[in-house]
């Protein structure tokens, strides 16, 4: 059987693929199910140091070509996220799956307060939100799309966390690399590329006004794939650290994309919006299938080999 294997930052998982930060991250029960389902690694939903409601209903809708969202990042605040992550922790060591918690913030300050929060719970990596598209109204400009601010929320954040630090980038961004070289410079050991795109807008045409309550949402699913998988492309030729490659994975195919594009381990989403945790298993026989077929004994014979 191929080798599936791969190392984040001196953290092991037994295959590539990631359990996205997201709704399916919001519950200990939901993450171990998922790592029981196949996943190599898991990330609970991104949270702050107070509790956040989000946006209301609709907050997600499926269209022809993935998904479109606002939840808004609710969440049930850092303190409490801790003790879910604690609880889940003690079913994911036996299990074999490591723990990323992710955190986001209005300030460097506020990342860094959430981090050591959370950071009490002993993750196994934290991740940086700092790119969500559908909150710009209460937070301004995401961090993401400012090297300068991205490179002083991970300084911040590094300050309390002396652990693997990944950094979740946006497609948005236009000067994408320099935003992943500053993070790095500020102490980031791997990055997540990418979160949604956009925001995006869907109308109905009977209410004759917009869908989702937020009026906009982040686009994920099939249609970022194409741009998730350029972004991976170009970053790991920019910056000599690991990369979650996330966006629109959705079959062992994609999944080798992005390895084959210079990613370390693969991020799941909203292909989990139509199938549930069983995906990971589907995707992981699709991989190994795929690779058997192609005589490819190992990711690491393929990491990056798209611009080799």
């Amino acid at each position: 059987m191929p080798n599936l294997a791969v190392d984040l930052c001196g953290v092991r998982l037994r295959n590539p693929l990631v359990l996205a930060s997201g709704i399916w991250g919001s519950c200990a029960e939901t993450l171990v199910r998922v790592a029981r389902a196949g996943a190599g690694a898991v990330t609970a939903k991104s949270c702050s140091v107070a509790l956040r409601l989000g946006h209301p209903n609709p907050t997600v809708l499926a269209w022809e070509h993935g998904l479109i969202n606002a939840v808004g990042l609710s969440n049930p605040g850092a303190a409490a996220v801790r003790e879910m992550a604690r609880q889940a922790k003690r079913d994911l060591s036996a299990l074999g799956v490591p723990l990323i918690l992710s955190v986001f913030g209005g300030s460097p300050g506020e990342f860094a307060e959430a981090a050591a929060i959370v950071a009490e719970a002993g993750p196994d990596l934290i991740e940086l939100n700092i790119s969500c598209p559908n909150v710009e109204d209460e937070f301004g400009l995401p961090f993401a799309l400012d090297p300068k601010a991205a490179a002083e929320v991970t300084a911040a954040v590094r300050r309390v966390w002396g652990g693997g630090l990944f950094v979740k980038l946006s497609p948005n961004a236009p000067n994408l690399v320099e935003v992943a070289r500053a993070v790095a410079e500020a102490g980031a050991d791997g990055l997540t590329a990418v979160n949604t795109l956009g925001p995006g807008m869907l109308l109905d045409i009977r209410a004759r006004r917009p869908i989702l309550s937020n009026r906009v949402g982040g686009l994920s699913g099939a249609a970022l794939h194409p741009i998730a998988l350029r972004c991976v492309y170009e970053l790991s030729q920019a910056v000599d650290i690991p990369i979650i490659g996330t966006g629109g994975v959705s079959s062992g195919a994609d999944a080798l994309r992005m390895v084959m594009a210079g990613a370390t381990a693969v991020g799941i989403g909203s292909a989990l919006y139509g199938e549930g945790e069983a995906v990971f298993g589907r995707i992981l026989r699709e991989m190994e299938a795929l690779m058997a077929e192609e005589g490819i004994a190992s990711l690491e014979e393929i990491r990056g080999c798209a611009y080799v």
